[in-house]
């Protein structure tokens, strides 16, 4: 399998290794983190995720990457392109999503490799229109996704939030490439 798969002036988006385990699931139990999502994750809950990763990354050829800085090969969260199937008017599509350690925020990393991203979904990947969806009330996401080019499609009830009514209504955006 290959491991690199996008280069940026400051990071690598590449495949999960087993190393990745570990501070994916202390990422993922940080409840400022998950604000947007409905709850932190367990060790094992973020393990099976990876796992998940993975699996689509082989019968897809993309996945949400690993996300790592090249200086000093930290792993700081994911980022990349996984479908969707949930029900709405939009899917199913490619979504471009993210998340990052705390630590991570505020550096442009998630827009740089967006962005990374987008230059490349559709030569590498055979993608022709990429999809991002957040909470209403995440500001950091969106601001993320207008920067990209990514335009706004209007708002939803997300299905697979309908426990919890805090996280809706949901915004979408999307680009074609």
């Amino acid at each position: 399998m290959k491991k690199r798969i996008l280069l940026t002036p400051r990071l690598i988006l590449r495949n999960w290794q087993d190393k990745d385990r570990l501070p994916f699931a202390k990422m993922c139990a940080n409840p400022e983190v998950m604000q947007y999502f409905p709850k932190p994750l367990s060790t094992k809950e973020s393990t099976n995720l990876i796992d998940r990763f993975i699996e689509r990354y082989e019968q897809n050829g993309y996945t949400y990457f690993a996300l790592e800085v090249k200086d000093t090969a930290q792993f700081i969260g994911f980022i990349g392109m996984l479908d969707q199937t949930y029900k709405s008017s939009f899917t199913p599509n490619v979504d471009i999503g993210w998340r990052l350690r705390k630590d991570a925020w505020g550096k442009g990393y998630a827009t740089e490799a967006a962005q990374a991203c987008i230059d490349n979904a559709a030569s590498l990947f055979g993608i022709k229109k990429l999809i991002s969806v957040a909470s209403h009330d995440n500001l950091a996401s969106i601001n993320v996704m207008e920067k990209i080019g990514m335009k706004f499609q209007g708002k939803f009830e997300h299905p697979s939030l309908t426990e919890y009514p805090h996280l809706n209504p949901c915004v979408w955006y999307s680009i074609n490439l």
